[in-house]
């Protein structure tokens, strides 16, 4: 798999010249959707590196992480005179670089392009590590490949259009990504308040190239999930379900349910892994406080677990979790049954 260049950028203008001069192309596009177009895109619009580029725009939302917005994108590359020698740069969030990076993949067998995160969940979760791909049958990313981004530009300034909601849903991924690394990243993310101030953005954007250098450091080592990638799934095996039962009623942002996620699992690490109690209420109280919660009932329990038997990580007829020993203490390939997760719901729904 192509390797994927990491840019923490603090000129945004010279970061994304040098990333486009790096890869031969006869056509410049740019992917965005609504929102994106016009928060974001009038940020790189007048760059010299962008002149002549084609504007592809989708709708926003996760909603719309679809096999018709998949198709859109291929009839308007093919509409506009693409080739496999041409290069598409994905402005937007999760739902925009991990759609726009399974379009380029399959265009043509394969055409390079690079990623420009726009939310905190697209820096240090979507638009890293190849992952792309569509919801498909009312499931999560059911359909996707592997394949990096040539370069993925990660500048904070994007990070001043963005509402409390997303700024919470971006910083689930950096609590998980505390949780499997060690203690002191786990606490100063704990102490972290995420009412944002321009001194804290500052703070943030730091953090940010901490979490990403965590997510960074695991992909490299294993590109396609055979082993210790497995780590990046904690929290996401429950935090789907909820995803996914959430789009039959009401979508949720991802990360409000990777964190619901990560209450249950923290629950089986205690029962099944033996993590320390008072860290996992640590971890919960601070979930509770910044994201409150999902309403399910027991009623919802069984549905609940058959979409968690849709997990891609499920070997058998196993539930496949990734749960920890402790702060770092990072044990794939875990599972439970029925009966445990019924009982990890039940401490998610009184906790």
């Amino acid at each position: 798999m192509e390797k994927q260049k990491i840019i923490i950028s603090k000129d945004l203008c010279q970061s994304l010249t040098q990333a486009i001069d790096e890869v031969k192309h006869d056509l410049l596009f740019v992917l965005c959707d609504e929102t994106t177009e016009r928060l974001c895109l009038p940020v790189i619009r007048d760059f010299d590196c962008m002149k002549g580029a084609q504007l592809i725009t989708i709708p926003a939302t996760d909603t719309h992480k679809t096999l018709e917005s998949l198709s859109h994108v291929w009839s308007e590359l093919q509409r506009m005179g693409a080739t496999r020698h041409s290069l598409m740069v994905n402005l937007g969030g999760g739902m925009v670089t991990d759609l726009g990076g399974f379009a380029a993949s399959t265009f043509k067998r394969g055409i390079p392009y690079i990623n420009i995160p726009t939310t905190l969940l697209s820096m240090v979760d979507a638009s890293v590590g190849g992952k792309t791909g569509i919801n498909f049958g009312g499931l999560k990313n059911e359909i996707g490949v592997f394949n990096n981004a040539r370069s993925v530009i990660l500048d904070t300034t994007f990070l001043r259009t963005m509402d409390h909601e997303n700024i919470c849903s971006g910083y689930a991924e950096m609590l998980k990504h505390g949780l499997i690394n060690n203690e002191e990243m786990w606490a100063e993310l704990l102490n972290f308040s995420l009412e944002l101030s321009v001194e804290s953005l500052e703070t943030l954007g730091t953090m940010v190239a901490e979490s990403v250098a965590v997510k960074q450091r695991i992909v490299t080592e294993d590109p396609t999930e055979q082993g210790i990638r497995k780590a990046l799934n904690l929290g996401h095996t429950a935090g789907h379900a909820f995803e996914s039962l959430a789009l039959e009623r009401k979508p949720v942002l991802h990360g409000y349910a990777v964190a619901w996620g990560m209450i249950v699992e923290l629950y089986l690490c205690c029962v099944k892994t033996n993590f320390p109690q008072d860290k996992m209420r640590q971890t919960v109280a601070f979930i509770k406080e910044n994201y409150g919660r999902m309403a399910i009932t027991c009623d919802d329990y069984p549905h609940l677990i058959e979409l968690m038997h849709h997990d891609k990580k499920n070997q058998g007829n196993s539930i496949n979790f990734t749960l920890l020993g402790g702060i770092g203490d990072i044990r794939i390939n875990q599972t439970a049954t029925e009966e445990e997760i019924k009982e990890a719901l039940d401490f998610y729904r009184e906790c």
